[in-house]
């Protein structure tokens, strides 16, 4: 019989996108204007990862996802009400800051111990998922600081698919430049997969899965351990919303090279 995983799935919440955003500075720092008032959603890539791992673990019998999420746990109960009936999952809740200005390398710290401390976990069939990008804390490296904390070398990013073998080996498929991909051959877990867009669509709420999973998401969240993400020295000189500027002009007979030039004169000037 195949060999069941061990998934662990990062994933951190983000306003919903159809809301204003407003960036601010406040006492602790940026932020996002009451982001504390702005209803959440699971990170757009994290949520493929979410979908694939449940994916995954159906086709394996045995296997395991644990869900690590970091935010405030008045937040995070919100969110889970909704999120829960989408997948079979443990919560690992981190109660902390939210926001779109903390340090990658505090975040991934944090998550890589809360992941060390999971009880029963066994890293010889980790697979670590997460997205590739983030609307909030991605920064290109939050996934990948995380993995080598934890020792995991073998790392993919821009993850479309996983095909696992039998013999414990799995090939990636993962996004190039140029819009190309890249077939690779891992020889086994534990590893760090970093998702895109993966080939699933969002799955249709179950009220039983979610009531499954409400069961143990509520004694997790009392148990949440707080944590203060350290800055590092990371200091912003300001933040503000990217400037909303139309000039429309007609003309005919330029050349590419023209049109060009015209945009990086106008790009300069801002």
């Amino acid at each position: 019989m195949p060999d069941s995983f061990h998934i662990v799935v990062c994933a951190g919440m983000v306003p919903d996108p159809l809301q204003t955003l407003e960036p601010t500075s406040g006492p602790n720092g940026p932020g996002v204007k009451n982001e504390m008032l702005l209803p959440a959603v699971l990170d757009p890539w994290a949520a493929s990862a979410l979908y694939e791992a449940a994916s995954l673990a159906a086709k394996r019998p045995g296997s395991k996802i644990w869900l690590v999420s970091l935010g405030p746990k008045a937040k995070l109960q919100q969110l889970m009400m909704t999120i829960a009936q989408k997948a079979s999952f443990e919560l690992v809740p981190i109660d902390g800051p939210i926001g779109g200005f903390t340090d990658a390398h505090a975040t991934a710290a944090t998550v890589a111990d809360a992941i060390a401390a999971i009880p029963g976990l066994d890293r010889t069939k980790l697979l670590l998922f997460g997205g590739w990008e983030s609307a909030s804390r991605g920064a290109g490296i939050t996934l990948q600081i995380v993995g080598e904390r934890l020792g995991i070398t073998d790392q993919f990013q821009g993850v479309d698919r996983i095909d696992p073998h039998d013999d414990g080996s799995f090939e990636v498929l993962e996004r190039v430049e140029g819009g190309k991909h890249q077939l690779s051959i891992c020889a086994g877990t534990p590893a760090v997969l970093g998702w895109a867009t993966g080939s699933l669509g969002e799955p249709r709420n179950n009220p039983q899965v979610g009531m499954a999973n409400m069961r143990t998401i509520m004694p997790a969240l009392q148990k949440a351990k707080p944590a203060t993400l350290e800055t590092n020295s990371l200091r912003y000189v300001s933040v503000s919303l990217p400037s909303q500027q139309r000039i429309t002009r007609v003309v005919k007979d330029l050349t590419a090279d023209q049109i060009a030039r015209e945009l990086v004169e106008w790009i300069g000037a801002e």
